[in-house]
């Protein structure tokens, strides 16, 4: 692609999208204690607002990664966001809870296209030189949306309902016309799709997770089924899989995706469940559980962007056992004083933020330096695609566990009884990170040692 035909207006119109896409995760967090009462659903019922959401947000990103490499950038775009926003039109008059699923799984479809276009146009049509510049004004532009979006669905849901929230996506569709004119044009190049592996990992995935919120005793042989099926089909080695096989055999790789799916299933859940908890135990309208949630995001929004630049003076094994330690004072602190003062929750929360904002961006350095160039895009499209999986996967079970454990005894002896059931929740998240440190620390102890050692053999000579 030649650099000469950038528009440097294009990284704006990313930007503005990107707000969109963002706050449309964060503010449905907000509003799902409404949607609960509104259809009088199971906290695991209505966690399907997200979890469906984030099923396909992470297939879809990793399905337009692909597909970029044969199909014009602005043709992709417009299609992503013209489906976002035919979603948002369904979302908006929908009467029912499965008619608000629909277009919550519409919208999905569509807003992936977002992420993962954002971080290719740079990367194709950029410049070197500009390059970081530009990714640096992308990163800030998603923790801004990550910390405005629980302001903004507090709001809208409090002031009219949540059905407004679907309006506020059609913004995006202001953007179609930019990318049109400023996007250059591409020529449509041959290649296939691996449209069967796709079907078989998102069907044992959505099999998974119907197991977890409405268990049948077949849905999880189906599930089980699909993923080894998954697994017989992409070890053709065939070169479009829609997993590539080779990338499980880079040393490091398959640990540090082991790592960030057990971080993501800790905090991604959290920021579902704590918006019923302020909602239900605290008693809290939508537009004050925004405000609780509004300093843990901005914290983690400001703060953030220091975890990659300690990685690079500490090292990312620091940095990510660093991040993991703050999760899990986070989740203690959670489990401790859940039934109490919002703002203690707020402060709790704020650890997880930060902790979870820093291992992202140490982990994904690190995973990135273990890729050989030829294999980045495939690899991080990967693990992009986990990420998103451990987030859908965690709030099932999540909001699974929180209705199974109605009227239990708090484990913790500070929760408050009347939140016992969250309180038992966090305090077994904060076990899955204990676990997760552990293995952090088996998997970066060497390359620590081995650093070491060669700092001594350089002195010597």
């Amino acid at each position: 692609m030649d650099h000469k035909e950038f528009n440097p207006k294009v990284i704006w119109a990313i930007c503005f999208i990107l707000i969109f896409s963002v706050m449309n995760v964060t503010m449905f967090n907000i509003a799902i204690p409404s949607i609960a009462d509104e259809f009088s659903l199971l906290h695991s019922e209505v966690s399907w607002v997200t979890t469906g959401y984030s099923i396909i947000y992470a297939l879809g990103s990793l399905t337009y990664g692909k597909l970029a490499d044969r199909f014009p950038l602005k043709r992709l775009i417009t299609i992503g966001i013209v489906t976002f926003c035919v979603g948002s039109i369904v979302g908006f008059f929908a009467q029912s809870y499965g008619m608000l699923l629909f277009g919550r799984f519409i919208q999905s479809a569509g807003a992936s296209a977002i992420p993962a276009l954002a971080m290719l146009i740079p990367a194709r049509l950029v410049p070197q030189s500009q390059r970081g510049k530009a990714l640096g004004t992308i990163a800030s532009t998603i923790a801004f949306a990550s910390g405005i979006g629980p302001i903004v669905g507090g709001f809208v849901t409090g002031a009219v309902s949540w059905n407004y929230l679907f309006l506020i996506s059609l913004g995006t569709l202001l953007t179609v016309p930019m990318f049109l004119r400023w996007l250059p044009k591409e020529e449509t190049r041959a290649g296939s799709f691996d449209f069967v592996g796709a079907a078989l990992l998102g069907g044992g995935v959505v099999a998974l997770l119907l197991a977890i919120t409405n268990f049948v005793w077949w849905l999880p042989v189906i599930s089980g089924g699909l993923f080894l099926a998954f697994g017989l089909w992409i070890r053709r080695e065939a070169k479009e899989t829609f997993i590539q096989p080779k990338l499980f055999r880079i040393p490091g790789i398959v640990t540090c995706l082991l790592i960030s799916f057990l971080s993501g299933t800790a905090a991604f859940g959290i920021m579902i469940v704590i918006p019923t908890l302020l909602a239900d135990v605290n008693g809290l309208d939508p537009v004050h559980v925004g405000f609780a949630l509004f300093p843990a995001a901005m914290s983690a929004a400001l703060l953030g962007r220091y975890g990659g630049k300690l990685a690079d003076r500490r090292g990312n094994g620091f940095v990510v056992a660093l991040a993991q330690t703050g999760i899990l004072a986070g989740l203690l602190l959670l489990s401790s004083v859940s039934g109490h003062g919002p703002w203690m929750i707020a402060v709790s929360m704020a650890f997880v933020s930060i902790g979870f904002s820093f291992m992202q961006a140490s982990i994904t350095n690190h995973v990135s330096g273990l890729l050989p160039k030829e294999t980045i895009g495939i690899g991080m499209g990967t693990f992009t695609l986990v990420n998103f999986l451990s987030g859908s996967i965690s709030g099932a079970v999540m909001m699974k566990a929180l209705d199974e454990s109605a009227g239990a005894r708090a484990v913790n002896p500070f929760a408050a009884d009347v939140a016992s059931g969250f309180s038992n929740v966090f305090l077994g998240m904060a076990l899955l990170v204990v676990l997760n440190l552990w293995l952090v620390y088996r998997t970066f102890r060497g390359r620590r040692s081995g650093r070491t050692a060669e700092r001594a053999t350089a002195v010597q000579s």
